[in-house]
């Protein structure tokens, strides 16, 4: 595998460089609105959806130069994407399942964070084991009146519209007669309820629906075909697409500078293993360019990056010693790497996908 960026990458990679330079505010913005703004300013630059088509506010760039944008973008400290699960999850699945009607409507207003989306997957009973979802989808006149319960839907409590899969067959095998659709968080009979995590921010929330009506041209794919259409979007999940190797590049890249600063030469051999699992990870990404993906690949994907957020982050817990109680950056995103290994199907789960599709093991 030839490593060397040609010259259109490297002009890219260095454009992106000047204006994160440049652009990146400080501090850091913080709120809703404060980050939408910020996505429009990508918007504005044509860097807010770099590989999507022209039309919808890209630059038809090729996937390495997206995979290059992400490596520069986490480097240089910039705000978190209020809009990721819409960019990342709910646009690859439109480029590939929706008509041009939904794709021409839904990605330029979705690119500038005019819109934006929750993932309303997750019910009460149904985690891990989708295809327990009891949320019903009735057909009505011209279109489904969704009713039931969603819950730990990331983002719901900013976000504007949501995705999600609903049972519309009550009589068909678990995994059939389930729809895709889309809907508005403010539409009549939704009600959005915060989730307070321990360190008291909202990022997730409830979604009740009382005979919500969401017409026939929000339905992604094939009515009763909704399995195949997720099961794409949760290739993304757990895939490239949404944990992408410079996230996790530049918080080794940091964590090489704390054990500079403060280390412990006892700690030096994990200090090594995050740094090398980090550069691991670019090298798959680089490798996946050039074959298409699969759901076991996503799983084996999933499975490595969730490991080595958690693994990252302790060992950085552990280097900083008694002074972790007041490195916000380092304690927070310890919290938020132990959902890595549930969030996008537990990594129980991705063991057993990875066991009987990838290893041929009985169930």
């Amino acid at each position: 595998m030839n490593l060397d960026l040609d010259p259109a990458a490297l002009a890219f990679r260095d454009e992106v460089r000047e204006w994160l330079a440049a652009n990146v505010p400080t501090p850091i913005p913080e709120g809703a609105e404060a980050l939408r703004a910020w996505e429009r300013r990508l918007a504005d630059a044509r860097l807010a959806v770099v590989s999507w088509p022209e039309r919808y506010g890209g630059r038809a760039a090729p996937p390495l130069h997206a995979l290059l944008f992400e490596e520069e973008y986490h480097a240089a400290g910039a705000p978190a994407r209020i809009g990721q699960n819409g960019l990342f999850l709910l646009a690859p699945t439109l480029l590939a399942h929706g008509t041009q009607e939904q794709r021409d409507r839904i990605l330029p207003p979705m690119a500038r964070a005019d819109e934006v989306w929750a993932q309303a997957w997750s019910e009460p009973e149904a985690g891990s084991d989708l295809a327990a979802i009891r949320s019903r989808a009735r057909r009505t006149e011209g279109g489904w009146l969704l009713s039931g319960q969603k819950t730990w839907s990331s983002r719901a409590v900013v976000a504007d519209r949501a995705f999600g899969l609903f049972r519309s067959d009550p009589g068909a095998e678990r995994h059939r007669g389930l729809t895709y659709l889309m809907f508005g968080l403010r539409a009549p009979g939704v009600t959005v309820r915060p989730i307070r995590q321990l360190d008291g921010e909202p990022g997730f929330a409830e979604i009740f629906l009382d005979d919500v009506f969401v017409p026939d041209a929000d339905v992604i794919g094939e009515p009763g075909d909704g399995w195949r259409v997720a099961m794409s979007t949760a290739g993304h999940e757990r895939g490239l697409t949404l944990r992408s190797p410079g996230r996790f590049m530049a918080a080794a890249r940091r964590l090489v500078a704390l054990w500079q600063e403060h280390g412990d030469p006892a700690l030096r051999d994990r200090v090594a293993d995050a740094w090398i699992g980090a550069q691991a990870y670019r090298m798959h990404a680089f490798a996946a360019l050039d074959r298409p993906p699969s759901g076991s690949d996503a799983s084996l994907t999933k499975l490595f990056w969730s490991e080595l957020d958690v693994a990252l982050h302790e060992t950085a817990l552990d280097v900083l010693g008694p002074r972790a109680e007041t490195e916000a950056a380092w304690t927070g995103g310890y919290l938020f790497s132990l959902a890595g290994p549930i969030y996008a199907g537990t990594n129980e789960i991705q063991r057993g996908i990875v066991a009987t599709r990838v290893l041929g093991l009985p169930r």
